[in-house]
């Protein structure tokens, strides 16, 4: 029997748990932090105290841990794959070096210009002063983003000049993003449509899974601020096989030729958000890791054995790996606590999971901020707290099998959008 530790504790970790179980292949499995959910489809909980990423290396080396799969981007930019490499374990996710592609949105624009990689025009300021100079001279609307790791909060899109102003006044004067601030992105505002493309990667041979789209605003039609994703569907419709082969061509090999040209080879997953603009397809970010919620909509697309694939990535042999992915779709809802993005309450109760995931064999649960309280019942621990996926052979069919499920799940303030996936059912219909 294998065994396997995933790092991390979201609903991005539960989806790989989940699929990593869906293979025939017997596992034995851990998660560090984990969450309640992981802990319930039987994957054991870390429970050593652990302060930093050499004593978890040392805690997988003592407990033969075959294959480590690293959820969270803040593990692989402090170094986690080196540390483990170091004690000779295996580990699925790019080296210290490898992340500064989303650790430094610096370092990903100058690769992207150093190599022609279809952008938006750019340019970098560590000064207020200079940084207001460049915006009188370009105008709004503008986007604005601090380097370094800000969880998913660190782009303002900026509509007025005033706007760019009051940013630049948070990101120097408040220090509203701490260090990741000390360097600051300004770019051009790309008008189109999103997507997520996910692609595994050996840093030589590549896999691209179905091509995503995220529902990043808390409101319906894309209203209200911008969450870390309330839900996103698979394969997304506005990335037809022509475009992807673009994407292909123009974004995601000069990528991971560049990685590699630049001494830092890439091995994991590579994500590469998308514009889709009157020009063809721009790199928004890169981001190094699996995203969430998308990978709830993605993996169940795709029937594998996963620990394969994701040993198989971390040893270079990627090329050997054999896949099928389904034809239908997939749809995954979050269900947020009222309040969030901004400030929420925590410890409601949490009740009807296992009758959603009763409702039809393809839907999911999976869970994000959930905890268990002294009585050892479900409540709510996070701004995001659980994600619905189901998949069927229509979107439509899996809209509202996912909205069953939703339907079934009972806590007070919860919160979710009702308009997932419904860009990419008006554009099958414009097809039909």
């Amino acid at each position: 029997m294998n065994s396997i530790l995933i790092v991390g504790a979201g609903g991005r970790e539960h989806a790989i748990l989940k699929a990593l179980l869906r293979s025939d292949r017997p596992l034995c499995m851990y998660a560090y932090p984990g969450n309640p959910g992981m802990e319930k489809d039987g994957c054991m909980l870390v429970d050593k105290k652990i302060n930093n990423w050499d004593e978890l290396a040392d805690w997988a080396r003592d407990n033969e841990i075959d294959l480590t799969v690293v959820g969270p981007e803040i593990p692989l930019v402090e170094g986690i794959v080196d540390s483990f490499k170091t004690k000779g374990l295996t580990i699925f996710g790019p080296s210290k070096d490898a992340a500064r592609i989303e650790g430094s949105k610096a370092f990903s624009k100058e690769l992207m210009k150093k190599y022609q990689i279809p952008t938006a025009e750019y340019d970098l300021f560590s000064s207020k002063s200079d940084a207001l100079r460049y915006l009188e001279k370009k105008g709004a609307p503008i986007v604005i983003k601090v380097s370094g790791l800000a969880a998913g909060k660190g782009a303002i899109v900026c509509n007025s000049m005033e706007e760019a102003k009051r940013a630049l006044d948070e990101i120097f004067d408040a220090k509203s993003f701490g260090s990741a601030g000390e360097t600051v992105v300004i770019e051009e505002k790309m008008e189109g449509e999103e997507a997520s493309v996910f692609v595994l990667t050996d840093g030589k041979t590549y896999r691209i899974l179905p091509v995503s789209q995220d529902h990043k605003a808390i409101g319906e039609k894309d209203t209200g601020p911008n969450t870390g994703g309330m839900g996103a569907y698979a394969p997304a419709p506005v990335v037809d096989n022509q475009l992807l082969l673009e994407i292909e061509q123009n974004i995601v090999v000069p990528t991971i030729r560049a990685m590699d040209q630049e001494g830092s080879l890439y091995k994991g997953l590579l994500y590469v958000g998308i514009m889709i603009t009157k020009d063809g397809p721009r790199v928004v970010e890169y981001n190094c890791r699996f995203g969430d919620p998308e990978t709830q909509a993605v993996l169940p697309l795709v029937s594998c054995d996963w620990y394969e694939v994701f040993k198989a990535c971390a040893l270079g042999n990627l090329a050997t790996v054999k896949w099928s992915v389904s034809s239908g779709y997939c749809v995954a809802v979050v269900l947020a606590s009222k309040g969030y993005p901004g400030e929420y309450e925590k410890g409601k109760p949490v009740t009807g999971i296992e009758e959603a995931e009763q409702t039809k064999s393809n839907i999911d649960v999976y869970h994000a901020g959930t905890a268990f309280d002294e009585n050892e019942d479900l409540i709510t621990n996070g701004g995001r707290v659980l994600a619905v996926s189901a998949w069927a052979e229509t979107l439509i069919d899996a809209i509202g099998f996912a909205y069953e499920g939703v339907a079934e799940i009972n806590f007070e303030g919860k919160v979710f959008r009702r308009d997932i996936a419904a860009k990419g059912l008006t554009r099958l219909k414009k097809r039909v």
